[in-house]
């Protein structure tokens, strides 16, 4: 017993002199920290090395943006015009077909031969179907990559003189549940975009 009292008092006295060493030995705190804590009760000030986007929001504002998607709603609603017209022209071409046959004005030949036309049309709107959707899947990929590339571009020569060390996308639903509004520096961004954009498109 007298053994486990010893032992536990030799531990003791080790704890103590590891605490002792390391309040003498630490780093002192700034004393700007200090008084921070004094106030806020936190030891962190708030870092202004980042800041953010609301990305929605910059989008939804940048006139390029808008000049591209204006840009590809009319060449989709074209193009689904243009397939709308091929198919409502093949749908009367079957329809004629089934009357002629209904009515006996083709021989078994002719039905057959024009059977297989009608079938080969068929392949042919499903392929021009296909072309066109992958067509706007393309270009809205591209499009896509030029604005994230023209948004990059931008932040890069705006930080030369900010020094951010971070600027970060933040969206709804994203993985920021709270962000500090002096943070936020959305609107100086779509400013800048749309500025640059009028000058480039001027050109």
């Amino acid at each position: 017993m007298k053994h486990v009292s010893l032992i536990l008092n030799i531990v003791l006295g080790v704890a103590v002199a590891v605490l002792y060493v390391l309040h003498f030995s630490a780093p002192a705190i700034p004393e700007e920290i200090m008084d921070e804590y004094e106030e806020t009760g936190e030891y962190f000030p708030v870092s202004r090395d980042i800041v953010y986007v609301y990305f929605d929001t910059l989008l939804n504002n940048y006139d390029m943006y808008y000049d591209m998607q204006k840009e590809f709603l009319e060449k989709q609603q074209r193009l689904e015009g243009e397939l709308t017209r091929i198919s409502r022209n093949y749908e009367r071409k079957v329809v004629d077909f089934q009357d002629r046959v209904q009515k006996g004005l083709m021989t078994r030949s002719q039905a057959q031969q024009r059977e297989l036309e009608l079938m080969q049309e068929q392949q042919d709107l499903m392929e021009q179907r296909d072309n066109y959707s992958r067509e706007l899947m393309e270009e809205e990929q591209v499009m896509h990559r030029q604005l994230h590339h023209s948004i990059y571009e931008f932040l890069k020569e705006y930080n030369r003189n900010q020094n951010y060390q971070y600027i970060l996308s933040h969206s709804f639903g994203g993985p920021f549940l709270y962000t500090d509004m002096s943070l936020n520096i959305t609107r100086e961004v779509i400013d800048g975009l749309n500025r640059q954009y009028r000058e480039n498109r001027g050109r």
